[in-house]
């Protein structure tokens, strides 16, 4: 397994509860343009955070910031426990090995099968052996309902089986924390709800902290107020109750600043002008 070790009193810290991504007034511009002003959140661990705003907002980069592809011009930025905005290359590589991300359009290896695909990490990097990245590559697979594709070529998948590939992959090396970089865009809507309950799924059943960038209200709203559980074997996805609609949490993203946050609720009801021309 891919995860760095950690203290007990690390793991510990970063239990239910905690949290497990912090920004603390992050700035970032190129030259004379602003792309986020003082900018704080904190992602709580098995949490979602869904991130909206107009194209150029800044969505985008703090993914990227999170990954360690950027740094900030001041700010401080914490990622499983580790201060990563002044953090080399090489250090973020362990950092990066608890992070998955799911890129737009799925961005898979056209010249890889399924199974190659979503065990690359695996092979590249675990040392495990064959049989057991196959094992679990078998078992994320299943989870995500594509197993009869596992020795298929990604040029024989649909669109939405591409992007559950995807995360597919992002999820074989069990990281605790997904990035979802617009997961839907260019999916119709039956697509996209199978796109949503892949990430309600991991958050539920799996404990894993969300990151969400998206256009799509629809799904971000369908991510928010809906739950997974498992009954007699089966999993259901649902309504959730309002006690759970409080784990995701929406963050607008106006001229690189956070316009609002709050949960699905409080977002429905604005009444800020700009939240209603962009809910409408």
């Amino acid at each position: 397994m891919l995860r760095t070790t950690r203290s007990p009193e690390l793991e510990e810290l970063m239990g239910p509860g905690s949290p497990i991504v912090i920004f603390d007034k992050v700035s970032l511009a190129f030259d004379d343009r602003v792309i986020l002003h003082e900018v704080s959140f904190t992602l709580i661990t098995g949490h979602t955070k869904i991130f909206l705003g107009a194209s150029g907002a800044g969505k985008s980069t703090i993914l990227k910031l999170i990954l360690g592809l950027l740094k900030p011009d001041s700010g401080v930025i914490w990622v499983n426990g580790e201060r990563i905005d002044e953090m080399s290359e090489q250090q973020m590589m362990k950092v990066r090995s608890d992070l998955g991300m799911v890129f737009q359009e799925g961005a898979l290896f056209d010249s890889l099968t399924v199974a190659e695909n979503v065990g690359y990490k695996l092979y590249e990097e675990s040392g495990m052996a064959l049989d057991e990245v196959r094992r679990r590559v078998e078992e994320v697979l299943g989870f995500v309902g594509l197993s009869e594709h596992i020795d298929k070529m990604p040029s024989e998948l649909s669109g939405g089986q591409r992007r559950r590939v995807a995360i597919a992959r992002a999820m074989s090396f069990k990281p605790r924390i997904l990035l979802y970089d617009e997961p839907t865009t260019g999916l119709d809507p039956i697509t996209s709800d199978t796109i949503d309950d892949e990430i309600i799924k991991l958050r539920d059943l799996e404990n894993v902290s969300s990151i969400v960038v998206t256009h799509q209200l629809r799904d971000a709203f369908r991510v928010a107020t809906h739950e997974a559980t498992r009954e007699n074997g089966r999993i259901r996805i649902v309504p959730a109750d309002p006690n759970k609609c409080e784990e995701a949490e929406f963050i607008m993203l106006k001229d690189g600043r956070i316009h609002f946050e709050g949960h699905a609720a409080e977002l429905r009801n604005s009444t800020d002008p700009y939240l209603r021309s962009f809910l409408s």
